[in-house]
């Protein structure tokens, strides 16, 4: 082989692993998100056990936390927790959790912590799931 044939597989490796890991990237971030739906629907479900006890959920003061220890707002609260403890979201950032009306919104702000955004930094909602 030349030095210049060597150059071309080279670079045609090169494109190929550029190529890779791009896509590589592009299914981590699209996995995160899924994630991201995925641990709102478990919270959501602890809730949901939470309000079946309780009679009504969490208030936003409460918020999570309600589910790891009793709260005063609870007479029925179980034995044991209704998590063992709160999940950050995929990009280790808190969920954001509102009560209002008999009802709840869980949000993951995504990849940026940020409202807003678009993509993997797109704001994931309860309410869209």
């Amino acid at each position: 082989m030349t030095l210049v044939e060597i150059m071309i597989v080279l670079v045609i490796l090169g494109i190929i692993a550029g190529a890779s890991i791009t896509m590589i990237q592009s299914n981590l971030k699209k996995a995160k998100v899924k994630q991201a739906g995925i641990s709102i629907r478990e919270i959501s479900k602890a809730l949901d056990l939470y309000y079946t006890d309780c009679g009504n959920y969490p208030t936003t003061e409460e918020g999570l936390q309600a589910l790891v220890e009793a709260t005063s707002s609870c007479s029925e609260w179980g034995p044991d927790p209704y998590v063992r403890k709160i999940p950050k979201d995929p990009w280790n950032h808190d969920f954001i959790y509102e009560a209002e009306g008999g009802s709840f919104v869980l949000i993951s702000l995504g990849s940026d912590g940020r409202e807003g955004g678009t993509n993997d930094a797109k704001d994931i909602s309860s309410e869209d799931l």
